[in-house]
């Protein structure tokens, strides 16, 4: 059998991913569950949201002791932020615990900057400003946005190191709802600059969005509650993992074409009669 070549890793400004699936570590039931389920997706970049209210639980345990530091490169997001300075705030939070920490993730932040609580969709205006001054202070921005396209320019214009479309609300569960929008945000963020890297963010609920958003030609996918909240979190969490890896598989190898007719996969040639058409 002949050998594949190693696929590339998933570059995010200074850091180089080996897997294109990123997890966060909210919702868990326990913070043991949120362990084993961290492992099995196989990531090695976790998301988590720096407010000390997410950091630490009710029992008073911070969940950065149930995470290897070694092992995972943390990205703290601003998760929770309604305005622009509450944001850069809560990014240089991050900073700063994770220099402590010694862990890599110091220099970059996933930005959210949300528009209200029924929704949580992005607030498009206030996430450009956002970006643009966490840029100037040296972070590497991953930016949670729309589908839309023009706002994925922009944010792009501004700096963003990553723009992170989301597939539907998040939490919803309703994968990858408007996948032309999707591929014009695919089109004018990697226009002259194939490389770029555009991560699905928010509304996958099972393994079938993994895989569909890998397919359109994104880069990776970013993902908790679908996982998190699974009837089985764990085995969830495998299943990610391995949609990740056959979307990316897929699109590589090309897909056939779409044919309105179809056609025989068996030679055509000694058939005993012939159709009636």
């Amino acid at each position: 059998m002949t050998a594949l070549p190693p696929d590339k890793p998933l570059v995010l400004g200074t850091h180089a991913l080996k897997s294109r699936l990123i997890v966060g570590t909210g919702k868990y039931a326990t913070l043991e569950l949120m362990q084993e389920c961290l492992e099995a997706s196989g990531s090695d970049v976790i998301t988590v949201a720096v407010r000390r209210e997410r950091l630490v639980d009710a029992s008073g345990r911070n969940i950065l002791d149930f995470i290897d530091l070694k092992r995972y490169t943390i990205l703290p997001n601003t998760a929770g932020c309604f305005n622009t300075e509450d944001a850069i705030r809560v990014a240089r939070l991050g900073r700063e615990i994770l220099r402590g920490l010694e862990n890599p993730g110091a220099d970059w932040v996933k930005l959210e900057v949300l528009a209200d609580t029924r929704t949580l969709l992005p607030d498009p205006i206030a996430t450009v400003e956002a970006c643009k001054e966490l840029v100037d202070d040296g972070f590497q921005v991953l930016c949670y946005t729309s589908d839309d396209p023009i706002t994925a320019r922009r944010l792009k214009a501004a700096g963003a190191t990553s723009v992170m479309p989301a597939g539907s609300p998040i939490g919803s569960g309703q994968g990858v709802l408007n996948a032309n929008n999707i591929r014009i945000c695919l089109e004018y963020l990697k226009e002259n600059d194939p490389d770029y890297p555009v991560i699905i963010d928010a509304g996958v609920g099972t393994a079938s969005d993994v895989a569909f958003a890998m397919e359109l030609g994104c880069d990776g996918v970013l993902l908790n509650t679908a996982i998190a909240s699974a009837a089985n979190p764990l085995r969830m969490a495998i299943a990610m993992k391995q949609a990740c890896e056959a979307g990316r598989n897929a699109v590589l190898s090309g897909r056939i074409p779409r044919k309105l007719y179809a056609t025989a996969s068996s030679p055509t040639e000694g058939v005993i009669s012939r159709p009636l058409g």
